[in-house]
């Protein structure tokens, strides 16, 4: 029997690092708008660009932050990473306190969250496969997927208590606090042996990033995979900017029943973390992804065909188990696949495309709603996420056995990692 993943203490400081963070940020999405809202009387506007601000640095750079990560050792970026986004949410309470507290130090804040948080991510999964052999790649990532199934099933209930009981800039210090927690577990979270930046002659910025691009959108399995992924993300964007809208205003929920269906939904992103590893196992990894994506498509049909807080949550539910299946077992697999001086580049493809269609999601459901009504656009939504299973569906992702299709020699030659966890 295989060894659990958390006696190896590379791999355990790495999750508890990502679970102190991502359940600090959980509260900072809360207490961030609600310090523009109660200290600077923001308006909705506002507090709407306060939002798409820390998505800036996707557009901006989200392309060439895979080639310079690939110039340096990931383990300093993630802690660098972790302590320059605690130094900028400490401007909030530190601003707040001496009475300079404005919008544009909230965007800026933002602005370097959102840009910490790019590179961090990049980062991530590009040093898992050092610490983590490829055959337990999915059961780590599903770890990882669960902290984050957790922390925003916790975090924004933690964050509504701590700005009503201590304020909102006491809210943001707790954040600030749990990335130097997450940036101490990291400093301890290495690999008996580093993959090294390669020392060879580079073509530039832009031929690294072309090279990226065309590595992604060749490959047979990854084209697939980021072509659904793009679309799935660009429907649920829309759905997820309009859902408290079309909870209160077409279903008639009160706030507490729309709070409960949003749990709900993080529920099912926990069993979805926890199924997608044996799911895998069971039925091959080409089944699952298939089955994974037909679960997500089924939530979101249930959506516009609710009449009430069952309906709405059982949907949410069943997307969300869908969605955190896709997500462990693509990120797993675009790991196995790609060598090791590409996965900075091939990660940070995938996070400007996908991220890169949520404000043109949410964009569109909202010039949606006029002509085809919220109902109309969730239907719309909907549509698109079952299209989304067609990449994947005609495509050698289907044919996936495991690790890679059967008789297809792994697309890595040389060791993507050169940690292992027994």
């Amino acid at each position: 029997m295989a060894t659990s993943l958390l006696r190896a203490s590379g791999f355990r400081n790495l999750w508890l690092a990502q679970t102190a963070s991502l359940l600090g940020t959980q509260v900072t999405l809360l207490a961030l708008p609600l310090a523009a809202l109660l200290l600077l009387d923001a308006s909705p506007l506002e507090i709407g660009l306060l939002s798409a601000v820390e998505f800036l640095p996707i557009l901006l750079v989200g392309l060439p932050a895979g080639v310079w990560i690939e110039r340096f050792r990931r383990l300093p970026v993630l802690i660098l990473t972790d302590v320059g986004r605690a130094v900028a949410l400490l401007a909030v309470p530190v601003a707040a306190w001496l009475d300079l507290l404005s919008m544009p130090l909230m965007y800026a804040v933002a602005f370097a969250i959102g840009l910490g948080t790019l590179f961090f991510d990049v980062a991530q999964l590009s040093y898992l496969p050092e610490l983590v052999r490829d055959d337990r790649l999915v059961d780590a990532n599903g770890k990882l997927e669960l902290s984050r199934s957790m922390a925003q099933l916790a975090g924004p209930s933690a964050g509504g208590f701590l700005v009503q009981a201590f304020t909102a800039p006491v809210a943001i210090l707790v954040d600030a606090v749990s990335y130097l927690i997450s940036a101490v577990f990291l400093v301890f979270a290495r690999a008996e042996r580093t993959v090294e930046p390669e020392p060879a002659e580079r073509p530039g910025l832009r031929g690294e990033i072309a090279e990226g691009m065309r590595f992604v959108f060749a490959h047979p399995l990854l084209r697939p995979l980021i072509l659904c992924a793009a679309i799935a993300e660009l429907a649920f964007a829309a759905v997820l900017a309009l859902l408290v809208v079309y909870a209160a205003d077409e279903l008639r929920l009160g706030p507490g029943a729309i709070g409960v269906a949003l749990a709900v939904g993080n529920v099912g992103g926990l069993l979805g973390a926890l199924l997608a590893g044996p799911l895998s196992r069971r039925i091959g990894d080409g089944a699952a992804f298939i089955v994974s994506i037909a679960l997500f498509s089924g939530g979101a049909i249930l959506l516009p065909l609710s009449t009430g807080a069952v309906a709405l949550s059982g949907g949410l539910f069943v997307v969300y188990v869908g969605a955190v299946i896709f997500n462990v077992l693509q990120v797993s697999l675009c790991q196995i696949v790609t060598p090791a001086r590409l996965l900075g580049r091939m990660n940070s493809v995938f996070r400007f495309v996908t991220w890169g269609m949520v404000p043109l999601g949410a964009a569109g459901g909202g010039l949606l709603v006029a002509p085809a009504g919220l109902r109309g656009v969730f239907w719309i939504a909907a549509v698109l996420t079952v299209l989304s299973m067609l990449p994947p569906l005609f495509s050698p992702v289907r044919r996936l056995r495991q690790d890679r299709p059967a008789g297809e020699p792994h697309e890595n030659p040389q060791p993507t990692h050169t940690g292992e966890v027994a």
